[in-house]
C-alpha cells in the first residue's frame, strides 16, 4: 500500500473509574513522522499534512491516547517547525479525534531553539515536548542501509549527524519552560540519559516545573543510553529516587527496539510510545504500513500483562493538562 492509496496505577493521579475496566490503564503515544527518518527510507512516512493528519486518526483508532506532531516540507519531506507548517495539521486532528495533542519543541536538532519553539508559543497546546540535555545525536549509521535518496538534503541530514551537538542548555531549556509554559502547556520531559533526569530535577527544585511530570525515557538512539534491559531498569531506578510519586513515566525504543522496550515499560508500570517517528517496522524486514500497526503490537503487550490502552480523558487526568478547549487552534 502507497501513501496515495493511503491519503499497579502508575501515579496517584490515574483515575479510578466505579464500575469499569479495573485493568490499569496504559498511556499510549503515537509519534507520527519526527525528524529522523527521511521519506525513501520508506513510503509509509507521511510526508503532507493531509497524509499527517490520516496518520493522527489511524493512531487514535487504534486506541492512542496523544499524538505527538511534526511537519514537513510537503514537496520535499525535510523537517519544517514553522508556524505555518503546523496550521493544516494541528485543527484537523484536534477536530478528527479526542486524542491529547503534543506538539514538538525538538523540531530538528539542526535548529536553533527559536525556530523549534515557534508552534507550541503559538498555538499553546496542551503538551509539547521537551528535551532535556544536550548530546550528540549520531543518524549517520542508516546511510549503510540505503542505497539512493530521494531527495539531496536526505543524505546531508545523516551524513552532517557526525558532528552534530544537539543543543539544549540550560538556558535554553528554561526559555521554553517560560515562553511555552505560561499558557498553561505542559511538557513531555524526553530523556534520553540518566544526566537528563538529573537537569529535570533541577528544573522541579527551581519550581519551574511541577508534578505530575511526564517523563519520557528515550533508549538506544546513539549518543543516548542503550536499549538494554539494565539500561532500562537504571532509568527507572533512577526517576523513583529523583521524582517519587510526582512522575507519570513512559518509554520510547529506537528502531528494532521499540517492542522490546515498551514491554519492558509495561512490566514496570510504565507508559509507551510507538510510531513511525521512532521506528519504521513491524517486525524484522516488515515495514510497518502505519504507526497503529505498532498500536495493534503494543496493544498485544498491554493484554498480556493485564493492561489495557487509557483514553485521552484519562491521560489527560493522569498528566494533569488543561484540555483540549483550552488550546489556540
Amino acid at each position: 500500500m502507497t501513501k496515495a492509496e493511503r491519503t499497579g496505577t502508575e501515579s496517584p493521579a490515574s483515575p479510578k473509574i466505579a464500575g469499569q475496566d479495573k485493568r490499569r490503564p496504559v498511556i499510549v503515544t503515537a509519534a507520527l513522522t519526527g525528524a529522523i527518518h527521511t521519506p525513501s527510507m520508506s513510503p509509509y512516512l507521511p510526508v503532507t499534512p493531509e497524509e499527517i493528519v490520516a496518520e493522527g486518526i489511524r493512531a487514535a483508532q487504534a486506541g492512542a491516547a496523544v499524538l505527538h506532531v511534526h511537519a514537513r516540507d510537503p514537496e520535499t519531506g525535510k523537517p519544517d517547525q514553522s508556524v505555518a507548517a503546523f496550521a493544516d495539521i494541528l485543527p484537523k486532528l484536534k477536530a478528527q479525534t479526542d486524542c491529547v495533542i503534543n506538539v514538538t519543541t525538538g523540531g530538528s536538532p539542526f535548529m536553533p531553539v527559536e525556530e523549534r519553539v515557534q508552534p507550541v508559543a503559538h498555538y499553546g497546546p496542551e503538551l509539547a515536548s521537551l528535551n532535556m540535555g544536550s548530546m550528540n545525536f549520531g543518524l549517520f549509521g542508516m546511510l549503510d542501509r540505503y542505497d539512493t535518496f530521494e531527495h539531496a538534503w536526505e543524505r546531508e541530514h545523516l551524513e552532517n549527524s557526525r558532528d552534530l551537538a544537539f543543543r539544549n542548555t540550560f538556558k535554553e531549556i528554561e526559555y521554553i519552560l517560560t515562553t511555552c509554559g505560561a499558557r498553561g502547556t505542559r511538557f513531555e520531559f524526553e530523556c534520553y540519559d540518566i544526566s537528563h533526569l538529573y537537569t529535570l530535577k533541577h528544573f522541579l527544585d527551581r519550581g519551574l516545573v511541577t508534578g505530575p511530570l511526564f517523563v519520557q525515557s528515550v533508549f538506544g538512539l546513539l549518543g543516548g543510553i542503550g536499549n538494554h534491559a539494565e539500561d532500562v531498569m537504571m532509568m527507572r531506578r533512577t526517576a523513583d529516587r529523583l521524582f517519587g510519586d510526582q512522575y507519570v513515566w513512559s518509554v520510547l525504543g529506537a528502531g528494532a527496539a521499540q517492542q522490546r522496550i515498551a514491554a519492558s515499560s509495561v512490566a514496570m508500570g510504565g507508559n509507551l510510545r510507538v510510531g513511525l517517528e521512532d521506528s519504521l517496522w513491524k517486525a524484522p524486514g516488515k515495514l510497518a504500513t502505519s504507526s497503529a500497526e505498532q498500536i495493534e503490537l503494543a496493544k498485544g503487550t498491554l493484554a498480556a500483562q493485564g493492561c489495557r490502552v487509557a483514553n485521552p480523558a484519562e491521560a489527560r487526568e493522569m498528566l494533569a493538562l488543561k484540555g483540549k478547549d483550552q488550546v489556540n487552534f
